[in-house]
Order: C-alpha cells, then structure tokens, then sequence
C-alpha cells in the first residue's frame, strides 16, 4: 500500500471550522485518494486548533494566497489554496486535496515541510508569504 510520507513535520495551526471540514473532506476522499485524503486527515489530527475568529497572519489558511518554494527545484509558485471545487491549476487555485496542497495547509512563514508523494517522489515545499484570505 502506497501511502504518502511525511518526513519533516514542522507544528501547523487550523481554524475550527477548517479542521472540520477537511477531516470530512478526507474521510470522504478516502476511497478515490488514500494517500492524499490519509495525508490530510494526519495534518488536521496533529495540528493546533485555534478559534474560527483567531487572527493567524502568516499562516496558510483555506482561501489563503501564497508565495512558496519548491526546494527541489528551487522555483517559487503564487497559489491560493482553495477547496476541491473552487481548484483551477491554471490560475493558480490548488485544491487541498492534492499532495502539495495538503502539505501547505496550516504552515506558516519560513516553516518548510518535505513529504513523500503517492508516487513515492520526495517533496520539500518552504513558505515564503502568505496574505489572509478576503
């Protein structure tokens, strides 16, 4: 069984009702995407909680538009990290529910995370910026 691997951990923060939601979102995705949704569901299960009102600047929040750094490649990417349905890879909207998305969720400014992908790729990913979503 391939199963994403996460290899560095920094501590992440979520909001309250992101945390719900994105359990949900995995469990259901579960049987289309094991390793992502398996993934995810580990990033919600070990992250802090906050407030839904929490002001967390600088930490990648659902909606959020960030600047990150692949350390593989060394290029950066502006994205805004969106839900499944709102994704649009050509403008820059990735959904939560992929490798790279899941690993973004709840990291903040400077944090780097590296992970094994479902094709058993290693990834190392750095925030760089991060704005509030609106």
């Amino acid at each position: 069984m391939n199963q994403s691997i996460v290899l560095q951990r920094p501590p992440i923060v979520l909001r309250s009702r992101d945390a719900e939601r994105l359990g949900q979102l995995a469990e259901v995705a579960a049987q289309r995407h094991p390793a992502t949704a398996d993934f995810l569901a580990g990033e919600v299960a070990r992250a802090e909680v906050a407030p839904d009102g929490a002001a967390l600047p600088g930490i990648v929040c659902m909606d959020s538009e960030l600047t990150f750094r692949d350390e593989s490649t060394g290029k950066e990417k502006h994205v805004a990290l969106v839900y499944p349905p709102d994704a649009d890879v050509e403008a820059g909207r990735i959904s939560v529910l992929t490798p790279i998305g899941a690993a973004l969720i709840g990291l903040s400014v400077g944090q780097s995370i590296t992970f094994e992908t479902p094709s058993g790729e290693r990834r190392s990913l750095t925030v760089l910026s991060v704005s509030e979503p609106n």
